[in-house]
């Protein structure tokens, strides 16, 4: 069967071998990074199964390698395949590949990714010396381990590499430094916002640390940390909260507590079989136990399992246990040559843990008394008084030291935490102050806005309202100065010829002041209306006028007269200038000429006469108040309107080489007339 088992081995070693050497061609540089991409996301899979099913993985990690050309990627598969050795306690299988590693990453230039890659050499390493007991040699790697991770590029994975360095530290007596090295992980931990998955190894490792101390309320504080992630902690980390949970009940003496733990370990891994080392950890523990309560049977059969197991990996530590568990088996069965035998035969490895030493020191204490030879059991009664001596001091000393380097990192952390406290609160401070700025800004602006706004409206109404009673009273005045104006002229010319009128001169006459009384109410009339009342006014002052008077009026294509609106007297006044002032005295023909023709943007009006044009020194010329009554209506009007009514006064010459005087008015389409 071992021969068997043998050549597996080596024919595994000697695949790997190969796999390796040809991996060590010459290739290009494109698709490197996609391979250790590909690694990553490999790695990321199944990486929880390394301690589940290593031999699956492992034969996956052989697989990829010989899919990849970068060598780099090549060895990162083979240090999967190294941690999973370490899982089966392969450990020759280990060693060779970690020569075969660390002859690749010395032959490379160092690089973030070597550097990972020699990180994870290094603290496997660390892991088989620290199996095999040879504590100085894995702290050593562990810390270079440590040191080259971080060059490399998984921070994350730093945590694990110092509780083995914490471990390594406390498995050599110095707990101190072990429980610092722990205290570090946390702090990295919270820093890099790494998930709380990685702290319970970390408080089961602290828990540990107070157990070589002793303090078993500052131990049970962290297994209670610990157990609150239990059910999605991996298995090796279950058994090794279980196992060092059981330990601790056994050094209080509590063995019937610690056999549960022991025996709970038992049960974790039967489910998993490549975690043989724990298997037969738990039996050895349990062997222990059960010799602790005089139940030699029990403490046998556990004791005779593992033996086998641990003899085969040759650790000097836990053969060293089981020789000590023997001899008090045998002191128990009144064995003496038994116990004799295995004192005689025995040897103690270098790196024996002091607790067992002490254990060791009781059984021969008890075997000298037991042959009567008093004089070396008061010898090793001595030895253990001067150990308890020594161990409490030790632990009184590492107390000390442990409570140092808490004050000194609680302090560093509480300074850190008050300076980002005083620095959030300073950046509170100027948040607040800026909110308060920015509503004090805001309300202001507001408060302005609206006093601006509820001004303008306010001064906006004021002078609409004062505009409005303005241009009323103006258009009043106007009215009523042009009323009695208008009125007079025509009387006094009804009067001057009243012998000579007629029955219809008088009804026209009628007419006329009835509708300039009506004109004098309104703003605006239409066309119709207003050239009505201009034919009324040119029928009543054609007879003073003889025959030479010659009126034409023409209303051009497109002109709509009664949809049409024009301030009120906006024809008449200027016939009524054209009449009195410019055609009443003039010798031979008397022409006026009223036009309204449609143009692009609206309405053009012209009345034109032949009356010698416009002289202002002239003795006909009038006040003006007909034309003054216009101008200011019309102005007030645009006030009001975005396009403005145009007026122009000028003289022109005329076909019949005569000067006249031609008023212009220009209406727009859409005019507002309501003021």
């Amino acid at each position: 069967m071992w021969k068997k088992a043998r050549i597996r081995e080596l024919l595994c070693i000697g695949l790997v071998g190969f796999i390796v050497l040809t991996a060590c061609t010459p290739h290009a540089k494109t698709g490197k990074q996609d391979e250790m991409l590909a690694f990553e996301t490999f790695f990321g899979a199944n990486g929880d199964s390394v301690s589940i099913a290593p031999r699956k993985v492992r034969t996956r990690a052989l697989q990829k390698m010989q899919t990849v050309k970068d060598s780099l990627v090549r060895y990162n598969y083979l240090a999967v395949a190294l941690k999973t050795c370490l899982s089966t306690s392969d450990i020759d299988s280990a060693w060779l590949l970690i020569r075969q590693i660390e002859d690749f990453t010395e032959r490379q230039p160092l690089s973030p990714k070597l550097a990972d890659l020699q990180s994870d050499c290094f603290n496997m390493k660390g892991n088989i010396y620290a199996r095999i007991g040879h504590m100085d040699s894995a702290e050593v790697y562990f810390r270079k381990a440590y040191e080259l991770r971080m060059q490399g590029t998984k921070i994350g994975v730093v945590p694990d590499i110092l509780m083995n360095l914490a471990d390594a530290g406390n498995r050599l007596g110095k707990l101190d430094v072990g429980a610092a090295w722990y205290r570090r992980a946390l702090l990295l931990c919270d820093s890099l916002n790494i998930t709380s998955a990685k702290k319970p190894p970390i408080y089961y490792g602290l828990a540990q640390i107070y157990v070589a101390l002793r303090d078993f309320e500052q131990c049970d504080y962290y297994y209670n940390l610990a157990a609150r992630s239990y059910e999605d902690m991996l298995p090796f980390e279950k058994h090794l909260y279980l196992n060092n949970r059981g330990t601790s009940y056994y050094y209080r003496g509590d063995y019937e507590t610690a056999i549960r733990y022991f025996k709970r370990v038992i049960e974790l891994v039967k489910d998993y079989p490549d975690m043989v080392f724990e298997l037969n950890l738990g039996w050895l523990n349990l062997g222990d136990c059960f010799l602790q309560i005089n139940e030699a049977d029990s403490a046998a059969k556990y004791i005779d399992k593992c033996r086998p197991f641990f003899e085969k990996a040759g650790i000097t530590t836990a053969l060293y246990y089981i020789d000590t568990q023997n001899i008090e088996l045998a002191l128990l069965r009144k064995d003496l040559p038994k116990a004799r035998r295995i004192l005689t035969e025995g040897i103690a490895p270098q790196d024996i843990d002091p607790d067992m030493v002490h254990i060791r020191n009781k059984y021969l204490q008890q075997y000298y008394e037991d042959t009567e030879d008093y004089r070396k059991a008061y010898f090793y009664l001595k030895e253990n008084n001067r150990m308890d001596d020594s161990i409490r001091n030790e632990r009184v000393e590492m107390r000390t030291a442990d409570l140092a380097l808490r004050y000194q990192q609680d302090s560093t952390v509480m300074a850190q935490e008050v300076f980002i406290q005083k620095k959030e609160n300073e950046v509170l401070e100027l948040q607040q102050a800026r909110t308060l700025w920015i509503a004090l800004f805001i309300i202001t602006s507001l408060t302005v806005v609206f006093i601006y706004m509820y001004s303008k409206k306010k001064r906006d109404l004021l002078l609409a309202r004062n505009r409005r009673t303005v241009s009323t009273l103006r258009l009043e005045n106007i009215r009523n100065r042009l009323s009695p104006h208008f009125i007079f002229n025509v009387l006094n010319q009804e009067m001057a010829g009243r012998k000579e009128e007629d029955r219809h001169g008088l009804s026209s006459l009628v007419k006329l002041m009835r509708r300039n009384l009506e004109l004098a109410e309104q703003l605006c009339v239409t066309l119709a209306e207003e050239m009505d009342f201009v034919k009324t006014y040119i029928d009543l002052e054609r007879r003073s006028l003889g025959p030479a008077f010659r009126p034409v009026m023409e209303i051009g294509e497109g002109v709509l007269p009664d949809e049409i609106q024009l301030p009120s007297m906006l024809i008449q006044i200027p016939v009524e200038n054209a009449v009195k002032h410019a055609l009443r005295g003039k010798e031979g023909g008397r022409n006026l000429w009223i036009t309204v023709n449609r143009q692009k943007s609206g309405v053009c009006i012209k009345i034109v006469d032949n009356g010698g044009g416009y002289r202002p020194n002239s003795s006909n010329r009038g006040t003006g108040t007909g034309m003054k009554v216009i101008m200011q209506t019309i102005q007030i009007l645009n006030m009001k309107n975005k396009e403005k009514i145009d007026v122009s006064v000028h003289n022109v010459s005329l076909p019949s080489g005569e000067t006249g005087c031609e008023v212009t008015f220009q209406l727009p389409d859409k005019y507002n007339y309501k003021i």
